[in-house]
């Protein structure tokens, strides 16, 4: 199986770098944090005008939790300004809303804000946008493995039914249905690793690592990196057609 397409279906986004840009600036983290959402509105409308169905994006994993409180009051206030200010337009734009990772972990401003924003969403048909806050991907699959095992000792399902197809109904990305397979996979701040995210989502994504800081990432980076996935041949563990017309007789 092969195949090549102009614009993935699914993006996926780890915007890392923001305290990095702000130290190197000379300025305190946070301040990296509060350009680095002003980022996002522009990301989300330019993947809604590409033709992008679901976009997901990193906003905070699990180990984030880690942080500085200080830090940590930040990244919700900056959380809580996009909700409110926001929502209207993603309304107007067909825009649904969803939140992964374990949410009850957030304290209960945040969830006075974000709660009603998801439902006042929840309506839309056009991009699927994503957060993934207080998420890790092997948290994730591990939550996953524990409702199946819970499942089965009711009764419900039996160790044999386990397939691909099943597990990827326990995740936390099953709302998206076949969109939930991560298509392109993008990441910000020179890193060259997935940091715990979306693990079993992305098994035949396409990846693009960028030097950039998520704070001088533009819509013309999100371009140019779905330009470089349309150049791209996605094989599956196949060969293309190429190499099989080639290929020797053993």
């Amino acid at each position: 199986m092969t195949s090549s397409t102009s614009t993935p279906r699914h993006v996926a986004i780890i915007m890392d770098g923001n305290g990095r840009w702000a130290q190197s600036r000379g300025h305190r983290r946070i301040y990296g944090h509060v350009r680095g959402a002003s980022r996002v509105k522009a990301i989300v409308r330019e993947a809604d005008r590409l033709g992008v169905k679901a976009l997901t994006l990193f906003a905070f994993s699990t180990e984030n939790w880690l942080r500085p409180e200080l830090e940590l009051q930040v990244l919700w206030k900056l959380l809580k300004k996009y909700l409110v200010l926001e929502q209207e337009e993603l309304l107007r734009e067909n825009v649904r809303l969803r939140v992964i990772g374990e949410v009850d972990r957030l304290s209960a401003d945040v969830r006075a804000v974000l709660d009603p924003a998801v439902e006042k969403l929840s309506g839309n048909t056009g991009l699927q946008l994503t957060f993934a806050i207080s998420y890790g991907s092997r948290r994730e699959l591990t939550v996953a493995a524990s409702r199946f095992a819970k499942d089965c000792v009711e009764g419900k399902r039996s160790p044999g039914e386990m397939n691909e197809k099943l597990l990827s109904q326990y995740l936390w990305t099953s709302y998206l249905g076949d969109l939930a397979e991560v298509d392109l996979m993008i990441r910000t701040s020179g890193e060259h690793r997935v940091s715990n995210f979306l693990l079993w989502q992305s098994a035949y994504a396409e990846f693009v690592f960028t030097d950039l800081c998520w704070p001088d990432f533009r819509p013309y980076h999100l371009r140019e990196a779905v330009e470089k996935y349309s150049h791209r041949e996605r094989r599956y563990g196949a060969i293309n057609a190429a190499s099989a017309a080639g290929a020797q007789p053993i």
